[in-house]
Formats: C-alpha cells, sequence, structure tokens
C-alpha cells in the first residue's frame, strides 16, 4: 500500500480514537463530507514526494486536516485544534509505514458560509515524514 493511503488511514484512526476531539465533534471524516453535521473534522489532501536516506525508504507527505464548527465565534475550534497534534503523535504505523516526524506547517481559521448556515473552519496543513518499517 503507498504511504499516502497506509499514512492517512493511521491519522484518521488515530484523530477517532482521540477521546478529548471526539467528545466535542461529531465525526471525523475520510474527506470533506458532503453533508454531516458540525462540529466535525475531516483530513483532506495528501501529497507524498519521495523522502530518505541510504537505506531508509521514505516519503514526505504534506497532509490537510480541517475543523468545522457551526457557531458564531470560533471559540470552540481552539480546543479542537490543540488535538491534533496529539493525536498525530499517537498514530500508529499502518501497512508497514511509521511517521518519523509531524510538523504544523501553517494554519488558518476563517469564516465558512453564510446566512443561518454559518460557522468557522480551521485548517491545518502538516508535513509528516515517514519511512517504511522493516
Amino acid at each position: 500500500m503507498s504511504a499516502e493511503v497506509a499514512i492517512r488511514a493511521a491519522v484518521i484512526a488515530a484523530l477517532r480514537e482521540d477521546a478529548a476531539l471526539m467528545a466535542v465533534a461529531q465525526g471525523v471524516h475520510d474527506g470533506e463530507p458532503g453533508r454531516a453535521a458540525a462540529p466535525h473534522a475531516h483530513v483532506g489532501e495528501c501529497l507524498g514526494s519521495d523522502w530518505g536516506g541510504k537505506d531508509v525508504e521514505g516519503r514526505e507527505l504534506r497532509l490537510t486536516i480541517a475543523l468545522t464548527v457551526a457557531e458564531e465565534a470560533p471559540a470552540r475550534l481552539a480546543g479542537m485544534m490543540a488535538r491534533v497534534e496529539p493525536a498525530l503523535g499517537a498514530a500508529a504505523g499502518q501497512d508497514g509505514w511509521r511517521i518519523v516526524s509531524a510538523r504544523l506547517l501553517r494554519s488558518r481559521v476563517a469564516r465558512s458560509g453564510s446566512g443561518a448556515g454559518a460557522g468557522w473552519r480551521a485548517v491545518m496543513d502538516y508535513r509528516l515524514r515517514v519511512v517504511r518499517a522493516g
């Protein structure tokens, strides 16, 4: 299995296993959901490139994680955002790939939607370096 698919699945599982995140989110979705009640999280785009060393097969992945709330103020997002990094640290390897480093590259918080369905969205882009175990 590709590093992109394997690590993406591991990150989704780790986010779903984070009890503090799941206490404030309706769910964690693989890709942006078409119809989901906020608050929720989703794992978006995953871009991969070669990374490694002489005897190490590795990939550098750029992974987007988004959080959405349907509230007038973005205050709830702060607590949700704080849960993402610990979840990444707890992500187990999958299909022979394991995460060796995770670094936040950038994050943004912005109003989403308009009218009665308006809310806030946080989008975080992470750089994950992964290696094939074994």
